[in-house]
């Protein structure tokens, strides 16, 4: 070998163990949601734009690591998600699948995920048993769910005296869940569930279940649906005087997305539980600004904020594990500690459940709102432990008793 190719070759192998050239990992990541119903406004096309400033803001490209991102409609149809999952995995090459509200499609989807080997970080759905007896080692759940939404907005109107409910529940996985999960807190705290109507899902007319939880004589009116189901029930609470006739709406799950649409003068005095909420603090406020920028002026929600932080955290995985082998990234997922500006330091449990604090907000009224989605005041703050099911009652068969 001449002292010219001794160079030659010498060069080449310290290029090549460069930390840009020794990856070359090319991704391909999906973005299933609701773009056209009911749940499009707190996930839809905001998510895929959450997404791809994770990408953005981790510089993927300069470390050697491609990123490709699709969307599609699940419709929230449990069918139609699990055709397009295993269209996704099967034939189009997609390594992970991200978001998916609809609990009924989320189950679906993380089963199928689990099947093919690959990766979901779900950011959409809140149904707790994604990390419970339905968890995978494929799945992660990033944002919220059930149990921490029971744990805060149940427990926070029974310590506050409204110790009997009716649940008007969406009838589908995810309502049954936070039925299920906010009823346990209320008789924990010394309350009782006086009964409960399951509603048609997605459902437009909730007056004849509005009747009935008003003729219960309940103290809380718990709505245990989302998204355009939550405005429509809480707009028609309003014009049967329910608020006003003495029992209080608890929204089990409230996005700021249906605030907006609600108008401050109807959600007023709402208390909900979120994870996110954009005017936290200097880095929540930078983020959901450039946000807006791309999601035509409207903040993030938690869900969106969630798609951009479990990205995140993928990539830093990915870089970190020099690999996107599924089962090496998503250990060194629960190995490495989570950190954003989003939703500051946290964890991957064993389950799969991302934890961090949840905050306990209620929704300004108009005159004290000071500026565009200047919505929320927070009230309490719930310790990542307190808020999310304890390893010791979980169920699910990753977690070692």
């Amino acid at each position: 070998m001449t002292f010219k190719t001794l160079l030659t070759t010498t060069a080449f192998a310290a290029l090549m163990s460069s930390p840009v050239l020794a990856q070359q990992i090319s991704i391909k990541a999906g973005v299933l949601n609701d773009r056209s119903g009911l749940y499009a406004d707190l996930s839809g096309e905001g998510s895929v734009i959450a997404a791809k400033m994770a990408v953005e803001d981790f510089k993927a490209a300069e470390k050697g690591i491609k990123v490709e991102i699709v969307s599609a409609d699940h419709q929230n149809k449990p069918d139609v998600g699990s055709t397009i999952a295993r269209t996704w995995y099967d034939q189009d090459g997609v390594d992970l699948i991200l978001d998916v509200p609809t609990s009924s499609v989320a189950l679906a989807v993380s089963q199928i995920t689990k099947d093919k080997n690959k990766v979901h970080i779900n950011s959409g759905a809140a149904a707790s048993d994604l990390t419970g007896k339905a968890c995978t080692p494929n799945t992660i759940h990033w944002t919220y769910d059930t149990y921490a939404l029971a744990q805060g907005t149940g427990g926070a109107m029974v310590k506050a005296g409204g110790d009997s409910w009716y649940f008007l529940t969406a009838d589908y996985a995810f309502g049954h869940a936070l039925e299920r999960d906010a009823s346990a807190v209320v008789v924990k705290n010394g309350g009782k569930v006086l009964g409960a109507v399951r509603t048609p899902f997605p459902g437009t007319d909730f007056s004849s279940f509005l009747l009935q939880a008003q003729a219960s004589k309940a103290k809380v009116i718990g709505l245990a649906n989302a998204g355009g189901d939550t405005i429509n029930s809480i707009k028609q609470a309003g014009e049967f005087g329910i608020v006003a006739g003495g029992q209080k709406l608890a929204g089990l799950l409230v996005f700021i997305t249906d605030v907006h649409a609600l108008g401050l003068q109807t959600a007023q005095g709402l208390v909900l539980t979120e994870s996110f909420y954009w005017d936290s603090n200097d880095g929540t406020r930078a983020f959901s600004e450039r946000f807006a920028k791309a999601n035509g002026g409207k903040k993030p929600s938690m869900v969106q904020a969630g798609v951009y932080s479990g990205m995140l955290h993928y990539l830093k995985a990915v870089e970190a594990a020099k690999s996107k082998d599924s089962a090496t990234v998503v250990a060194k997922m629960k190995e490495l500690p989570t950190d954003d500006p989003l939703f500051g330091k946290g964890t991957v449990r064993a389950d799969g459940r991302k934890m961090h604090d949840v905050y306990l907000f209620e929704v300004k009224k108009p005159s004290e709102s000071k500026a565009p989605w200047d919505y929320y005041k927070q009230i309490a703050v719930l310790p990542a432990e307190q808020a999310f099911r304890p390893l010791s009652e979980s169920e699910c068969p990753l977690v070692k008793k």
